[in-house]
């Protein structure tokens, strides 16, 4: 199960015309919009990165200004481990789970998961928010990473589990993300 104090959100390579591109984008957006919010409502740390940035663009609005102040890593490897920056900066959290979001699921969302499932750290691919150009690279890509351990869960699964408890004073706040 999800921890809040044990979780960081792991903001992936939404940027430039190839977001444009993804499957069911409007679906996409608004999850990692909740996901966003929701991260930032309970402090749950969030680091991003951008795949060359300086060919592919830099992070879409409204992510960019959602996400302003934190982390982002430009890479050049597809896994976000491959990155040095962002490896330091993830293990200086001194967390164990990880939640994914991003694109692409079957390129740069799965290196990552293998990756940091090698590592021994709880992966956790939040489905409805990681998309691919095609359906069924997503699908297979899902498959592949639960396969290999990583729990796949959707959005509100993973926003009540980092609540835990309708008793929680921000739950109204995270029922409006969801509304």
């Amino acid at each position: 199960m999800l921890k809040r104090d044990e979780a960081v959100l792991l903001f992936i390579d939404v940027q430039g015309k190839l977001h444009e591109l993804m499957h069911e984008k409007e679906v996409l957006d608004g999850n990692l919009e909740k996901m966003i919010r929701c991260a930032q409502l309970l402090e749950v740390p969030i680091v991003g990165t951008e795949q060359i940035p300086e060919k592919l663009g830099p992070t879409n609005e409204p992510f960019k200004s959602l996400l302003e102040g934190v982390p982002m890593m430009g890479k050049s490897a597809f896994s976000c481990c491959g990155e040095p920056a962002f490896m330091a900066a993830f293990q200086a959290l001194g967390k164990r789970q990880a939640m994914l979001v991003g694109i692409e699921s079957h390129v740069c969302v799965y290196q990552t998961a293998i990756d940091l499932l090698e590592a021994g750290i709880e992966v956790f691919v939040v489905a409805d928010a990681v998309s691919s150009r095609v359906p069924e690279n997503k699908a297979l890509a899902l498959q592949a990473m639960r396969d290999a351990g990583a729990k796949i869960i959707p959005t509100e699964t993973a926003l009540f589990a980092l609540l835990r408890d309708a008793a929680d004073p921000r739950f109204k706040t995270l029922l409006k993300f969801i509304k």
